[in-house]
């Protein structure tokens, strides 16, 4: 299991670089991330493992094994695993500040908003 607990799941930082930053994020069953956006990284992800479906502006895209997805700064955004495994996906952020703090959450299902 990743080395970041969150209760939807969690993450583990896999490198660090100037200005971009690479993590691998699972996602548990039936559970999903804050409607969110970041005001000052874009990510890049890569499916992996798994099913479910990402929010991206007002589109819902399924994913799957090979699927990718980009976000751009600012942009609202939600993964949702809705299949029965674990959703694994690569996470590549990139920006001039790739803090935790950078998330405006929306909603959310742990009332972390």
């Amino acid at each position: 299991m990743a080395a970041e607990k969150r209760p939807w799941g969690g993450y583990e930082i896999l490198f660090k670089g100037n200005g971009f930053q690479v993590k691998r994020v699972e996602v548990a069953p039936g559970l999903r991330l804050s409607l969110q956006k970041h005001l000052k990284r874009a990510e890049k992800w890569i499916f992996v493992e798994g099913a479910g479906d990402v929010i991206l502006g007002e589109k819902k895209i399924p994913v799957a094994p090979g699927s990718f997805a980009e976000v751009p700064a600012g942009e609202i955004h939600r993964v949702h695993n809705t299949g029965k495994k674990p959703l694994v996906f690569i996470e590549v952020q990139l920006g001039n500040y790739l803090g935790e703090d950078d998330i405006v959450r929306l909603e959310d299902d742990f009332a972390r908003v």
